[in-house]
């Protein structure tokens, strides 16, 4: 079913008389080329040739719980970097620039972004979209801010019950928390 063999972007891995060209693969003139690096896996029950990736991109797809920067707000949306996956320690291929709309935020209804979220929060996220742009949410429990700075001293705010406080300053903020803010290790 399966050969070991590595093989390289260019390189003719079957006929198309006897495989198909699957996933990583791709077909000209009745030759099969390899379009990847990767492992040749020749499946003779489907007459498929396959080169499976050794290394695959680390790509995001819906469901994904990310992390992220709230890069700017907007009267209906948040905007965020997102700058890891949960659970991978490998940097992210593809758009990382994605939208939070003000529906998506809280389970609570939310009419000002700028209560629940501030430029340069660090968020925890899942992908709801990638197409046409990556689209988040936070309204679950375990999403949302995870950590945040003060907006006058800059100073790590700190929970107390459902809203933040800076230890410095004594200023006080509301936020769209995750259940386990100021617990998360970057």
């Amino acid at each position: 079913m399966s050969n070991t063999e590595l093989v390289f972007p260019g390189q003719e891995v079957a006929i198309e008389e006897e495989y198909l060209g699957g996933e990583g693969t791709f077909a000209e003139d009745g030759i099969v080329y390899a379009s990847q690096i990767g492992v040749l896996e020749l499946d003779d029950a489907e007459c498929v040739a396959r080169v499976i990736a050794c290394n695959p991109p680390n790509v995001l797809k819906i469901g994904d719980i990310v992390f992220g920067v709230v890069a700017d707000i907007r009267s209906t949306m948040a905007t965020a970097d997102v700058v890891g996956k949960e659970g991978c320690d490998r940097t992210l291929g593809g758009d990382t620039y994605a939208t939070i709309h003000v529906s998506k935020i809280s389970s609570k209804y939310t009419d000002d972004v700028s209560k629940e979220m501030r430029k340069g929060d660090f968020i925890r996220a899942r992908v709801t979209a990638i197409k046409p742009a990556l689209q988040l949410t936070t309204k679950d429990d375990h999403l949302g801010v995870i950590r945040s700075q003060c907006f006058h001293c800059k100073t790590e705010m700190v929970r107390k019950g459902n809203e933040l406080m800076c230890p410095e300053c004594r200023t006080k903020v509301t936020r769209k928390l995750a259940d386990d803010y100021g617990d998360v290790k970057f």
